[in-house]
């Protein structure tokens, strides 16, 4: 009798277990890594606006940076400045006049490292100096995390995930730091899917990708312009996730 009762006890666990697991994958919330649950990343957000988030990775090129705010400026736009700990230490007054000028500032991990090469804990050792660097520079705290190189491995996803962090990828990727991308070439990367054939499934909700190039802010005002004739309004990652109507993102 006993036995018995142990073993139903176990069952009814993972059942439990199981069906949590279920809805979760099942709503899109989390994703299923090497035997491990973790929360699904952002990479686009379903909306019927016309809205979409520029982000910005930052690990160098501050020599762009002012030039990119003022093409923000004038193109009347928000965007998302994900930086490193490190780049954040040494360049505060920047980081100071992004926040300033309306921009999120969020987490781009300290040293800018391969995620996937670290453990649950280095990950999280990379977030949280950041989020105190960022925080004791701007006064505000990081919610958000962009891992380095786009990797999406069980332990950056965890370490993000047990942090209170959503992890943010991207719908478009401009692929800017390449030496062969002109600045036609980079705007034709957000523009041509965005209004020529519609991001999928519509043309709204996508999260682009970008970095401090001189290539870059040559083609802001390019993107910029357009998007705006075609109705978009750029949003930061914050604005853009409160469009997002059941809190998925588009699988």
């Amino acid at each position: 009798m006993f036995i018995t009762l142990r073993i139903s006890r176990r069952v009814l666990s993972l059942v439990v277990i199981f069906l949590l697991l279920f809805v979760g994958i099942v709503t899109g919330k989390w994703v299923l890594v090497s035997n491990a649950t973790v929360s699904k990343p952002i990479e686009q957000v379903k909306t019927d606006q016309k809205v979409m988030a520029l982000t910005i990775n930052v690990d160098w090129g501050e020599e762009y940076i002012s030039a990119i705010l003022d093409a923000l400026d004038k193109g009347k736009a928000s965007a998302t400045f994900f930086v490193t700990g490190r780049w954040a230490k040494k360049h505060p007054e920047l980081l100071k006049s992004m926040a300033s000028r309306g921009h999120q500032i969020e987490n781009h991990g300290y040293s800018h490292p391969h995620p996937d090469h670290l453990s649950v804990g280095s990950n999280q050792e990379e977030i949280i100096k950041t989020e105190r660097i960022i925080e004791g520079i701007i006064g505000r705290k990081t919610r958000f995390y962009a891992p380095p190189y786009g990797e999406k491995g069980v332990s950056g996803l965890r370490a993000a995930d047990e942090l209170g962090y959503q992890t943010i990828l991207w719908t478009l990727d401009t692929v800017d730091w390449r030496g062969d991308s002109t600045a036609e070439i980079i705007a034709k990367r957000v523009l041509n899917p965005a209004i020529q054939f519609g991001i999928r499934p519509n043309k709204s909700g996508a999260i682009v990708l970008m970095h401090p190039k001189e290539n870059t802010v040559k083609a802001l005002p390019v993107i910029l312009d357009q998007l705006t004739r075609e109705g978009f309004v750029l949003k930061t990652i914050d604005g853009l996730i409160t469009f997002d109507q059941i809190g998925d993102n588009i699988p």
